[in-house]
C-alpha cells in the first residue's frame, strides 16, 4: 500500500524531516529570568518521543521586553543560552527528532501575567511588569498600558537582537529557526495596519509595513547557517475589516521566498481583541491554501486539525505541505503514534518502547537508532 501522504519524508532546505507532522510552538510559561528549567526537560523530552517530524521550541524572547509574559523563555545572552543547552543536550541524548525555536518579541501584546491567573497585562510599575513597545503607541486593548512607538535606534537594535539569538541557535546546534510574526507580536503589529499608523518608511504603504519584518528576516537568514532552514510564522488575517488579510500574507509570503526563506507557516489573528473568528476544524486551511497556491516553498496548515483522515485530506488536497499540531499532542503525546496505527503507516520510536505495540498492529513502530544512555 501506497505510504500516507502525513508519513512521507519532506526535505526543508537540508533539512530532511521523517514525516510531515510538526509539533508547533507553544507557550509553557516556566522559565526563570529567561531560562529554561527542568519543566522544559521533561515537556520537550516527552514531545520528543511523540514520533512527528519535527519539533518546535516555544516563542523564545530575543531581547528580555519581548517576552510576552515574565515566565517566559528567552535566548538573549549567556546564561539564557546555557539553561537551553542544558535542556537540549538532556533532550538529544533519547530522540534524534530534528529541533526548531520559534524566535520572538511579544511587541504591545508583553508585559503579562501567567495565563492561570488571569494573563492580564502587567504596568511597568508592577514588580513583574515593563514598559513595553511597538510600531505605535496603541495599546492592544481598552486598560492597557500604552506601549512607546519604536524610534530607528530602537528598531535597528531589535533587528540585531534576532540576528544575534540565531547565531546563539547556531551555536546551540538547533536545526531551524522560524520567526514569529504572527499572532499579533510585534512583527505582526508592523504588518497590520490596525497596529502600524506610523508615517516613516516602517508605516503607510504596505511595502513600508512588511520593511520591518523583511529587516529581521534578512539578519536572521544571515545569521544563521546557511545550510539550515529559517522559516517564518503569519497570521493570515485579522479577522477584521481593514486589517491584515490573505491578499496581503501572499504578497508577504513571495517576498519572505524571494530571500531565500524556507517555509511559511500559516496561522491567524491575535492582532486586535475585537476579532471575529469562526472556530471549526481547519478553520485556517484556506489561509494556508491561498500561500500554498503562490509559492513553491513548503507551507504548513495548522488550526483545530485533530483528526487523522483530516490531516490527510490536506495534504492530499494540496492544500499544505506539513500539519502542524499543538494543544492536540498536550492531550495525546502520542498522536502521530495513533495517526500511523489508523492510516496504515509506521513511526521510528525509541527501542525502550517497542513492546507496547498491540499485537494487531504489524510494524507500526520502528526502532530509532539506539541512543547511548552514557550520552
Amino acid at each position: 500500500m501506497p505510504v500516507p501522504r502525513l508519513f512521507q519524508p519532506l526535505s526543508i532546505g537540508a533539512l530532511t524531516l521523517a514525516n510531515r507532522i510538526v509539533i508547533a510552538p507553544m507557550c509553557q510559561y516556566s522559565a526563570e529570568h529567561g531560562c529554561m528549567t527542568d519543566w522544559h526537560q521533561m515537556h520537550l523530552g516527552q514531545l520528543a518521543q511523540s514520533g512527528a517530524g519535527l519539533l518546535t521550541i516555544e516563542a523564545s524572547a530575543v531581547l528580555p521586553e519581548g517576552r510576552i509574559s515574565w515566565a517566559d523563555v528567552g535566548l538573549w545572552d549567556d546564561t539564557t543560552e546555557a539553561a537551553m543547552g542544558r535542556v537540549l543536550n538532556s533532550v538529544r541524548r533519547w530522540s534524534d527528532m530534528p529541533i526548531a525555536i520559534q524566535l520572538a518579541h511579544a511587541g504591545r501584546k508583553a508585559s503579562t501575567d501567567l495565563p492561570w491567573r488571569g494573563g492580564g497585562q502587567l504596568a511597568p510599575e508592577h514588580a513583574d511588569g515593563w514598559q513595553t513597545v511597538a510600531p505605535s503607541a496603541l495599546p492592544f486593548a481598552d486598560g492597557s498600558h500604552p506601549p512607546q512607538a519604536l524610534d530607528r535606534a530602537g528598531i535597528a537594535r531589535i533587528v540585531e537582537a534576532f540576528a544575534d539569538a540565531a547565531r546563539r541557535a547556531a551555536r546551540l546546534g538547533i536545526d531551524a529557526v522560524q520567526i514569529h510574526a504572527a499572532h499579533g507580536y510585534l512583527l505582526h503589529q508592523f504588518l497590520s495596519p490596525l497596529a502600524n499608523r506610523r508615517e516613516d518608511d516602517y508605516g503607510g504603504s504596505l511595502e513600508n509595513r512588511m520593511r520591518f519584518p523583511l529587516e529581521v528576516f534578512d539578519a536572521v537568514r544571515a545569521a544563521f547557517p546557511a545550510e539550515r532552514p529559517v522559516s517564518v510564522r503569519v497570521s493570515g488575517t485579522d479577522w477584521i475589516e481593514g486589517g491584515w488579510d490573505s491578499v496581503a500574507t501572499v504578497a508577504f509570503a513571495k517576498a519572505l521566498e524571494a530571500r531565500g526563506c524556507s517555509a511559511i507557516h500559516v496561522s491567524s489573528g491575535g492582532l486586535h481583541p475585537a476579532q471575529k473568528i469562526a472556530i471549526a476544524p481547519g478553520y485556517q486551511v484556506p489561509l494556508a491554501r491561498a500561500v500554498k497556491h503562490a509559492v513553491q516553498i513548503p507551507v504548513v496548515a495548522v488550526g483545530l486539525i485533530s483528526e487523522f483522515e483530516h490531516a490527510e485530506a490536506i495534504l492530499a488536497n494540496g492544500d499544505a505541505d506539513l500539519i502542524a499540531i499543538a494543544r492536540a499532542i498536550l492531550y495525546n503525546p502520542r498522536w502521530p503514534w495513533h495517526a500511523a496505527a489508523h492510516l496504515g503507516a509506521s513511526v521510528s520510536v525509541a527501542p525502550q518502547y517497542l513492546r507496547c505495540q498491540p499485537g494487531r498492529y504489524r510494524n507500526l513502530l520502528v526502532a530509532a537508532s539506539e541512543r547511548n544512555p552514557a550520552g
